[in-house]
């Protein structure tokens, strides 16, 4: 008996595994009216896209007859919309939002329900259009369990690329806000005082899982101490912690305010900074020697901004913070880009809500930025930043299938990234509204 059990059940794995291969082969074939294949390109008109084994195998010119492909091809028409890659936000928090229930929610939801919620969170930036996100501050244990759940198909959501904080005690990235008990339990195991110890924590960091190092090299707006947003982090301690990430082949971001501290990290060989918000011209300089990213952040000071000025949340240190930050950003931002720094896309999602993270492209295009850069910047910069250009960031043959779709050209009005119709990611449909 235990014998004919143990066959069927091997037969049973045995038809399971050549469906599975057979649905994976499935051709996907997409009818694109309008079809960007790369950013800085002009976009093509009535194109067949072919997809196989999760990447793009062949564009056509022209709307291919479907009886020249396999009867059992799946085909998605989407002639009467503007096709193009998948965004990619580099700066996100999927572990929460800000709101005026974060203290009770701290203390109330448990670390794996705060999980649950990220995955929730994920849903919304994947559904949004944002196929790929780079989240620079959770907590990791569960962040990394995030991320490699979605890489092996277990739960849905975008490609993660999560980072690793180190920070130093009382900076920006330690614990705020709360009772002394509360900062001695919750303390992170990376955050650090010297350059020694920064380099151990940034290993610790690595050794854990982390695709990338987060520091921040000034204050930021959300700690609740009135300590400013100038520079915090030493110089011995930024360079330390940069030799020791890329001698063990990670990039280091930092997030910084004001100029001395943006100075300062790219003096150290940061790969971006976040926020930038007091760039200037030495930073500027900085910026084009070493061909860092600038990830701008201005949804999330138009939100803090927000916050500060019409409720009674915050604190008076971060209500002031933010209402300073809040109101420089779109200007320094345009200065930078004119002066030709590159620029990533990035949000803050967390900060401002998950899910409007293309409202980040409007307010670059406010600041003075072409749509055609913005769309660069959520493309081809992002897939550059986080070393994916042979994978992501257009739709040329050979790629992985990250592809979404918007009804009119956000080439002539970059407002059409508010809603996306169309999501797919590695080949899979998340997202199909044709018809509306």
């Amino acid at each position: 008996m235990k014998y004919k059990q143990l066959t069927f059940y091997c037969l049973t794995s045995l038809i399971v595994t050549i469906l599975s291969v057979q649905i994976q082969a499935q051709e996907t074939i997409i009818y694109a009216g309008k079809v960007l294949i790369k950013a800085g390109d002009d976009p093509l008109g009535e194109q067949t896209l072919v997809i196989k084994d999760k990447k793009i195998v062949a564009v056509h010119s022209g709307f291919i007859p479907y009886s020249e492909f396999s009867p059992e091809a799946e085909v998605i028409d989407l002639k009467n919309q503007f096709v193009m890659p998948g965004l990619m936000d580099m700066h996100v928090h999927l572990q929460g939002e800000l709101g005026p229930d974060n203290d009770s929610e701290t203390l109330k939801m448990s670390s794996p329900l705060v999980a649950m919620q990220s995955v929730h969170f994920g849903m919304k930036l994947l559904l949004a259009g944002f196929t790929t996100v780079r989240d620079v501050g959770s907590d990791p244990q569960y962040m990394y369990a995030l991320r490699d759940a979605i890489e092996k198909g277990w739960v849905d959501g975008p490609r993660i690329i999560a980072a690793g904080g180190v920070g130093i005690t009382g900076g920006h990235t330690d614990i705020s806000g709360v009772k002394p008990e509360l900062m001695e339990f919750q303390s992170s195991k990376t955050i650090c005082n010297g350059p020694f110890d920064c380099r151990r924590a940034t290993r610790h960091a690595i050794k854990f899982g982390a695709d990338l190092i987060k520091i921040a090299s000034t204050g930021g707006v959300l700690t609740d101490r009135a300590t400013g947003t100038g520079q915090q982090m030493e110089m011995d301690e930024l360079r330390e912690v940069v030799r020791a990430a890329k001698s063990m082949g990670k990039k280091v971001a930092s997030h910084a305010h004001h100029e001395d501290g943006i100075v300062a990290a790219l003096e150290a060989g940061v790969d971006s900074i976040e926020h930038g918000t007091y760039t200037g011209k030495k930073a500027i300089r900085l910026f084009k020697k070493t061909g860092a990213y600038l990830v701008p952040t201005l949804l999330a000071g138009e939100t803090v901004k927000h916050i500060a000025e019409s409720s009674n949340y915050m604190s008076e240190a971060i209500r002031e913070k933010a209402i300073r930050v809040g109101s420089q950003m779109k200007g320094n931002f345009h200065k930078a880009y004119k002066a030709g720094v590159k620029i990533a896309f990035g949000t803050d999602s967390g900060v401002s809500k998950h899910g409007i993270n293309a409202r980040e492209a409007v307010l670059m295009q406010e600041a003075g930025m072409s749509e055609s850069d913005i769309i660069k910047s959520a493309t081809l910069n992002a897939a550059d930043l986080i070393d994916k250009s042979h994978q992501l960031g257009s739709l040329e043959v050979g790629k992985l299938a990250d592809i979404i779709a918007v009804k009119g050209s956000p080439l002539k009005d970059i407002k059409e990234l508010l809603n996306v119709t169309f999501v797919m990611k590695e080949g899979k449909v998340y997202k199909l509204e044709t018809n509306k």
